[in-house]
């Protein structure tokens, strides 16, 4: 039977297959006394093969014991180990004379060189010679173990990321999926239909910010590990931007029939923080609650002061937290683990997200639930400011006033430079219907001609064209145009160096696809 040493010891256990004579007895004593190495006798070459299964660091066999079905049995054993292990086995000779052994003895050493990392060692041999031996045996048995326990990382780390992948298609065709069928719907529905099509804008609409979203968390997460998140600190009144951001979620609890109840102090509770990032994490938490509570539930946010802290909580009588996720909600991608996920949505990266925001400034979050069916609580707590005047918090796009645009061009002149045909064609439809005059080219050196020939008043350049990328197409055309044009970039790369090096290279401004129509809007008529 395999021997069961102390589980921390498994792996530097060395078997001992010397079954007559003094060789394991004394083997066993001198390893325990004189190195502190735990070692366990064998009866039988099957009793030590059970035992290198079970897990083990080297072994020791006496040359007595390796006749052929003896050795049959250990080299069959020693391949059968996983690629990482190497077992070191340390043969005990009979003879001085290992490169002459006996016709069977050598047969043996052949087939167990074969097949493991073997060292023969000469009877009579010295006690430090045996703890040297061993002990080298076992270091490089550590290394092997490294090895193993890298693979190990690697293999989940490639499973997360299976399961990441597999989740951010199930998001990312849900919202999809939807917009296809609203377009299908408006083309069905016909153009006479007025209230069919409200309905079915306001469905793209939503699923588009929906994909914006999804993409800005996975974006924040990486800069967050990689430490690329530079806070922008400054007084501000918790309960007004607890307040903000339940107005922003509040359309998607009525589509739930949720009740969203807000309970905030009426003296202002003080925070020196970041209030765009601040507000990021209570919608993160309000849009979880939203999203794993069923219809007609109820969400509770608060914020209160206590002892020189600011304390958010957000509860609500939803489908609960197992116990065994309790300690595992605010790791990246846990979400995907749950299959209750993949009906709700989700990335399994909001959490982490918050869990990272908060404690980048100096505060705490915790959760609490009683189980499955029992509901949540998120408890955040942030260190308060000094009492000083706070700064009213940064409103989002959907708090600013809406923009008309009604023929508004004037006639002046676009240029927009997109390789994509279909977002070529919408941008330039969409300028067209607010009046400009829009021309269009699809690769870089076409953009540049196009400039050129048209002395535009905006080009609106993508930055990853063909022939010549974007950034090299500005620097052309402010060399010959200088500030009588304003440079936009298009682009799906939103890092700050991005932004950084579309300054560099001569841009006005850098716009992040997909980008808002009243961003798109203000972009054009800054420009006057």
């Amino acid at each position: 039977m395999p021997f069961e040493p102390a589980k921390s010891s498994r792996d530097e256990l060395v078997l001992l297959l010397a079954p007559t004579g003094r060789d394991g007895p004394l083997a066993r004593s001198v390893l325990h006394d004189r190195g502190g190495i735990e070692s366990f006798p064998c009866r039988n070459v099957e009793e030590l093969c059970q035992n290198v299964n079970a897990g083990a660091g080297a072994i020791l066999v006496a040359e007595e014991t390796l006749h052929a079905k003896s050795t049959r049995r250990l080299v069959d054993c020693l391949g059968s180990q996983l690629p990482w292990s190497d077992l070191p086995v340390i043969v005990l000779a009979s003879t001085a004379d290992t490169t002459a052994p006996p016709p069977r003895v050598a047969d043996s050493l052949a087939a167990l060189r074969q097949r493991g990392n073997v060292t023969v060692l000469d009877r009579p041999l010295r006690i430090v010679t045996l703890l040297t031996s061993v002990q080298s045996a076992l270091r490089a048995r550590r290394r092997q173990y490294q090895v193993r326990d890298l693979l190990a990382e690697t293999r989940n780390a490639v499973k997360q990321r299976d399961q990441f992948l597999a989740m951010l298609g199930h998001e990312l065709r849900n919202p999809l999926g939807a917009i296809s069928n609203a377009l299908t719907v408006i083309d069905a529905a016909g153009a006479n239909d007025a209230e069919i099509q409200a309905e079915q804008h306001g469905i793209i609409r939503r699923q588009t910010n929906h994909l914006g979203r999804l993409v800005d968390d996975l974006l924040d997460v990486s800069r967050i590990t990689s430490g690329k998140i530079a806070l922008q600190r400054q007084p501000i009144d918790l309960c007004d931007l607890a307040r903000h951001a339940a107005q922003s979620v509040e359309a998607s609890a009525r589509t739930q029939r949720h009740e969203l109840i807000v309970e905030v102090c009426r003296d202002p509770v003080v925070i020196d923080a970041d209030p765009v990032r601040i507000e990021q994490v209570i919608n993160n938490l309000l849009t979880n609650a939203i999203k794993y509570t069923p219809p007609c539930g109820h969400i509770r946010m608060s914020v209160e002061p206590a002892d020189g802290e600011a304390i958010i909580r957000v509860n609500d009588d939803g489908i609960g937290i197992p116990p065994e996720l309790i300690g595992r909600v605010f790791d990246l991608f846990t979400q995907a683990e749950r299959a209750l996920d993949r009906a709700q949505g989700g990335l399994g990266i909001g959490l982490t997200l918050v869990r990272s925001l908060v404690e980048m400034h100096d505060g705490t979050v915790e959760v609490h639930s009683d189980g499955p069916g029992q509901g949540s609580e998120f408890v955040i707590t942030l260190p308060r400011a000094k009492a000083a005047p706070p700064s009213k918090p940064q409103r989002s796009h959907d708090d600013q006033p809406t923009l008309r645009h009604s023929n508004n061009g004037h006639g002046r002149r676009i240029l927009v430079i997109e390789d994509q045909p279909d977002a070529r064609r919408a941008l330039q439809r969409l300028l067209q219907i607010w009046g400009y005059q829009v021309e269009v080219a699809e690769d870089g050196p076409g953009g540049v001609e196009a400039a050129a020939k048209t002395n535009p008043d905006v080009a609106f350049v993508d930055v990853g064209l063909p022939g010549l990328d974007g950034y090299e197409v500005a620097r052309r055309i402010r060399a010959t145009m200088g500030d009588r044009v304003r440079l936009i970039a298009l682009t799906g790369y939103g890092q700050p160096e991005d932004r950084d090096r579309a300054h560099a290279a001569g841009f006005d401004l850098h716009l992040v696809k997909p980008v808002d129509r009243d961003e798109l809007a203000k972009s054009v008529s800054d420009s006057r």
